[in-house]
């Protein structure tokens, strides 16, 4: 009787560990699609914003123009997305829409941005890169290429990276795809609207960036380090 007992008190308590984390993750994981839903939101407003600020670049000085606005929290966007799809797997339908949504309004930022440096050409030095991955299991390099912009991101902080999953049912996408010519073959990278496949390492992607990037880096540390010392 001793050992009935027992046994049914560790089959209750095993079951309402399993059950209190199943439950645990599900309501963070609900939690952090909320949080995107809402930044999302947001990102709406700053979207008309920009489209406004775009049609009024002919009467404004470019000195007087900043970057996008989008950006800083697009960032924050795709870090809670990878999150979730981890969280929740890559063909979790919340998980699909939300991408769809976040890849649309990195084409937006990248419209909009492209659009800033033909209207102040040498003004502003910014360098786009447009990433195209796959997580089904077919691109054994993908993972460790967004590590690899990741670190050039960091070594360029003017530097833009798009990422966009290449398996994604989006016709925007499918048109970006159709437009740099990119097949299957993954990774690929788009710099300077010249298009790359296949694995590069930090050193190429390195080679492959414009000078202009790279002076431009250099000067901001020299003026941030003076910056600092006359502080």
């Amino acid at each position: 009787m001793f050992d009935s007992k027992k046994y049914i008190f560790t089959l209750i308590l095993t079951v309402a560990i399993f059950a209190t984390a199943f439950f645990t993750s599900t309501f963070l994981s609900n939690k952090r699609v909320e949080s995107v839903k809402s930044i999302q939101d947001n990102i709406a407003i700053d979207i008309l914003s920009s489209e406004t600020q775009f049609s009024l670049l002919g009467e404004v000085p470019c000195s007087n123009v900043s970057d996008s606005i989008l950006s800083p929290q697009l960032s924050e966007i795709g870090d809670k997305l990878s999150k979730t799809e981890t969280d929740r797997g890559a063909t979790d339908a919340d998980v699909i829409y939300l991408k769809k949504y976040y890849s649309l309004l990195q084409i937006k930022d990248y419209i909009l941005s492209k659009k800033l440096v033909e209207k102040c050409g040498s003004t502003k030095k910014q360098v786009f890169i447009i990433y195209f991955y796959s997580n089904k299991g077919d691109c054994t390099d993908c993972e460790k290429e967004g590590f690899v912009l990741t670190r050039l991101k960091e070594m360029y902080p003017d530097l833009r990276v798009y990422s966009f999953d290449y398996n994604l049912p989006l016709s925007a996408i499918d048109s970006m795809k159709t437009i740099y010519r990119v097949k299957s073959s993954l990774p690929a990278l788009v710099i300077e609207d010249k298009t790359y496949t296949g694995f590069k390492s930090l050193e190429d992607l390195d080679r492959l960036l414009p000078r202009s990037i790279k002076v431009q880096t250099t000067v901001n540390k020299v003026k941030a380090a003076s910056t600092t010392s006359a502080q």
